[in-house]
């Protein structure tokens, strides 16, 4: 075997390749939380969640590469991104410029079926992660405040996707999600934190790093998680059952993120970040079972 069949015989498939340089894992968490939001609302029609889910898919997924495109020679120098398709050679850029273009006007498109502000949310997401977000992470912290609002927009689209108007019912689940991304982020960036250095990035709150500055502030954001949870309960949408999930499951997650503050150990930061994941998408179902009935937003 020649030294082009032996890299051809490495090299993943097409579909791994794009499954990864879209980070699909990820388009689909997304789109569990917009369509928890849709959900929330009232929405029940097969036709609209199906072009909610995909098109939010397709959109996240042109984001999603968007930064990888941006971010291909810095991806090399870190562990955990250096076997993305494009490091590896095993994408080209104009390819990658092809599936980020075909990924965004399609997703567009479906999202636009459903209602326009649907797709200016979905664009206006796609655009400030990518050419505001994206840029930033290299140059301040504060790229983690920025990349909050593309990030908790959606449950915000999902609300807006069945009922084209925005109110404090749509705002409410994106301000959940937005103080939501604090600690879970935070937490990804101290378990990566030599893997973002390599790379140029530096996006803990604090600038001593894996610091007890930066742990207070992520078990600040996870006790504030706990009241913001408890606004569809206090403004009478969900009823008691969210209300005691809702405290249980916040104070778990400042429990796991207080643990970090006493001893700032790796270990604690990866029980955070997991538990983030798991957090975001219990609760925001827990709204959707326990909707108050008759709650018409």
């Amino acid at each position: 075997m020649d030294k082009t069949q032996d890299i051809s015989a490495k090299a993943p498939s097409k579909v791994k390749s794009y499954m990864v340089f879209t980070k699909f894992r990820l388009s689909a968490l997304v789109v569990v939380s917009a369509l928890s939001g849709y959900l929330f609302m009232g929405g029940s029609d097969l036709k609209e969640i199906l072009l909610l889910v995909v098109g939010g898919t397709l959109v996240t997924a042109a984001s999603n590469g968007s930064n990888q495109i941006w971010e291909r020679e810095l991806d090399k120098k870190m562990n955990r991104t250096s076997k993305r398709p494009l490091p590896q050679g095993h994408m080209s850029v104009n390819e990658a410029y092809t599936i980020v273009i075909v990924c965004l006007i399609a997703g567009s498109a479906m999202l636009a079926m459903l209602n326009l502000s649907s797709a200016l949310l979905g664009l206006g997401a796609f655009i400030s992660y990518v050419f505001i977000y994206t840029p930033m992470k290299r140059k301040s912290p504060w790229a983690v405040f920025v990349g909050a609002f593309p990030g908790a927009i959606p449950p915000m689209l999902g609300a807006i996707a069945f009922k084209e108007e925005f109110g404090i019912v749509p705002g409410i689940l994106f301000f959940v999600q937005f103080i939501w991304q604090f600690p879970h982020f935070w937490a990804i960036a101290w378990v990566a934190y030599d893997d973002y250095n390599a790379g140029g990035f530096s996006l803990l709150p604090s600038k001593q790093g894996k610091s007890k500055n930066s742990a207070f502030q992520i078990a600040v954001y996870s006790l504030l998680l706990i009241p913001f949870s408890l606004m569809p309960w206090i403004l009478g949408w969900t009823g008691w059952t969210s209300m005691i999930l809702a405290t249980i499951l916040g104070a778990a997650f400042f429990w796991y993120s207080y643990k970090l503050f006493l001893t700032c150990d790796d270990k604690d930061a990866r029980r955070v970040m997991f538990a983030s994941f798991l957090y975001l998408p219990v609760i925001q179902f827990i709204y959707v079972f326990d909707k108050v009935e008759g709650f018409i937003p």
